[in-house]
């Protein structure tokens, strides 16, 4: 396989799903091109990967001319738990320990890595990288808008909310102007989760040890927030990875949650008929805005299919969470007009064509996934980077319809409130527009990603610089 795969590229994950996904993503088109990428993340999200997707370690896949294969690493986590901050630490610990000599191995083995991939929170796998002499480059899982918040903010170099100005608005350069509570939400000084800010601008601190930062996005989508953050950081917008990707072996997938099987369902609904929904693999609504959710839908009429994730299971007990519950008789009510499952294959589901649009907690691989696959947005934001997707895919992009601004409002979105945006979405003007600019976005994703498009070129040239790198660098 060596000789078959003359780059070895090896790409560490945060183990949260949406790290992960845009990472194998990458990995595939990489293995596409006719080299090897190692997909590697903590045991504490491996465990579910494997489990959901009957994949083993160190089995490569075939993918094209190329590989991808998975090497998860004991995070020595076990049953205890572990709040973010001390988490954290405690896995720069133990994978500055465990990936040199995961690395080590490679090399022993005829594959030395040719160069590292970082995830935003590990931040430390670039200092790995520095040490064994391996080039490194950051894979960025959010909008370009958003690193250019988070590179400004922690260079301070743009005035951003205090406890003495909570609500003042924020001018980066290149991006539209952003009311206190359209920034990533971490960044605001009244968040309830300051250590998620933390985890991410710590990455900021290490970014001069990368070649650049790779950005899943497209040039054509944000042109002005690209072309201002590159006087100040090297960055090459590589995505829509989910559409790169199209091209590469689409059945390996990194879900943790083994999804269910739509397409029958969705196949019997006329076009353009159905909202689906899903707030992604962390964010979970209050009980209270499930039941008016649920009325919304019954009192609208649409067809829908919703995503409910299963309770999570507590680790320090044999319980597991509670989950929201839906109304009494509510599923009697809707009977073959809307369909509940616990996970979806949402790549599939998106560019199926009885999806009218998609209501979403707006993080960036599911803004992305719908801009590229031509589907209008009711933008439901809840925190961090969610707030300022909306904000873009509402007034910028100009495919979304705004539900609400953000788990900041303290607002539960009564029914019939809910009732009159589904029904605005999915019939008359405003769907309409809405639709025409979706599917004028999905061709310019669909060019960018193409060859000769803006995000080929840029994966190209990037692979030229490891290429070039690897045969000065003796190690």
């Amino acid at each position: 396989m060596g000789s078959e795969c003359p780059l070895h590229i090896f790409l560490v994950s945060f183990p949260g799903q949406g790290h992960f996904n845009p990472l194998l993503r990458f990995g595939r088109l990489l293995a596409s091109k006719g080299l090897l990428a190692t997909l590697s993340a903590p045991e504490l999200i491996g465990k579910d990967i494997r489990k959901a997707n009957d994949i083993s370690d160190d089995q490569p896949i075939p993918v094209g001319p190329g590989f991808v294969r998975f090497e998860f690493f004991d995070d020595e986590v076990g049953s205890n738990f572990l709040d973010l901050d001390t988490y954290l630490n405690h896995l720069e610990i133990i994978g500055k320990q465990k990936l040199p000599r995961m690395l080590k191995k490679h090399e022993e083995q005829g594959r030395p890595i040719s160069c590292l991939i970082v995830n935003p929170f590990l931040p430390w796998v670039s200092d790995v990288a520095e040490s064994l002499n391996i080039p490194s480059a950051t894979l960025w899982v959010q909008s370009c808008a958003s690193f250019s918040a988070y590179y400004h903010y922690h260079h301070r170099l743009v005035k951003f909310p205090s406890e003495t100005e909570p609500e003042i608005d924020v001018q980066l350069p290149g991006l539209p102007l952003l009311k206190f509570d359209e920034i990533p939400s971490f960044l605001h000084p009244k968040t309830p989760y300051p250590f998620l800010g933390r985890a991410i601008l710590r990455q900021f601190s290490n970014l001069s040890k990368n070649l650049c930062v790779l950005m899943d996005t497209f040039f054509e989508l944000e042109t002005e927030e690209i072309e201002s953050i590159s006087k100040l950081c090297p960055v090459k917008s590589i995505g829509p990875l989910f559409k790169a990707s199209k091209v590469a072996n689409s059945s390996i997938s990194g879900d943790i949650i083994k999804a269910d099987d739509c397409k029958d369902w969705l196949d019997s609904k006329p076009n353009s008929s159905v909202v689906y929904i899903s707030f992604g693999s962390v964010v979970t609504l209050k009980q209270e805005q499930v039941t008016e959710l649920a009325y919304g839908l019954l009192n609208s009429e649409v067809s829908f299919l919703w995503v409910i994730r299963p309770p999570r299971i507590n680790n320090n007990s044999s319980s597991s969470s509670s989950g929201p519950v839906l109304p009494e008789g509510f599923l009697e009510k809707i009977g073959a007009k809307g369909k509940i499952v616990q996970w979806s294959p949402q790549e599939q589901v998106l560019c199926h064509p009885s999806i009218a649009c998609f209501l979403t907690h707006c993080g960036w691989n599911s803004t992305l996934e719908a801009i590229s696959s031509g589907v209008p947005i009711m933008a439901f934001p809840q925190w961090g980077d969610q707030v300022l997707d909306a904000k873009y895919l509402v007034d910028v992009f100009k495919i979304g319809l705004r539900m609400c601004r953000g788990e900041d409002e303290n607002r539960i979105i009564p029914r019939d409130e809910i009732e009159n945006c589904l029904r605005e979405a999915t019939i008359g003007p405003k769907a309409e527009e809405m639709k025409e600019n979706a599917l004028k976005w999905k061709n310019k994703a669909e060019e960018a990603v193409a060859i000769g498009g803006s995000s080929h070129r840029n994966i190209q040239d990037f692979l030229d610089e490891i290429n070039k790198k690897c045969s000065t660098i003796k190690r």
